[in-house]
């Protein structure tokens, strides 16, 4: 069981870091893929934080695999899920793209939450 939870929680844990860098490098293009209707002009800078956020995230959670501390990073992504639930939230408040929320930020969160136990009861 725990084997699968490995392999389930690097696709997050690699998509995170995956966005991260793409926020970092091209973060007017990414921020139209988050779900927004509208985009802030003018600053990239709020979406470079967003990018350096991500780009943590996935590293700790990818450290905490990485030593092998099955319990810890399970704990981990469960917490983390509460960015995937509040970017879903944020979307539905400003009346963005359902299909982003729902189906992206919304499933993101499940998908987390579902692996995170497999680690927890592995």
């Amino acid at each position: 069981m725990l084997i699968t939870a490995y392999v389930l929680a690097a696709i997050p844990v690699l998509g995170i870091i995956y966005v991260g860098f793409a926020y970092l490098f091209a973060p007017a293009k990414t921020a139209a893929t988050f779900g927004l209707r509208e985009i802030p002009a003018g600053s990239t800078a709020f979406f470079e934080i967003k990018g350096n956020r991500d780009l943590g995230t996935g590293l700790i959670l990818g450290v905490a695999m990485l030593a092998g501390s099955a319990h810890l990073a399970g704990w981990l992504l469960l917490a983390a899920t509460v960015m995937p639930v509040c970017d879903m939230l944020i979307i539905l408040r400003h009346k963005g793209k359902k299909s982003a929320a729902y189906g992206v930020h919304g499933a993101t969160a499940a998908f987390m939450a579902a692996t995170s136990v497999l680690f927890l009861l592995g």
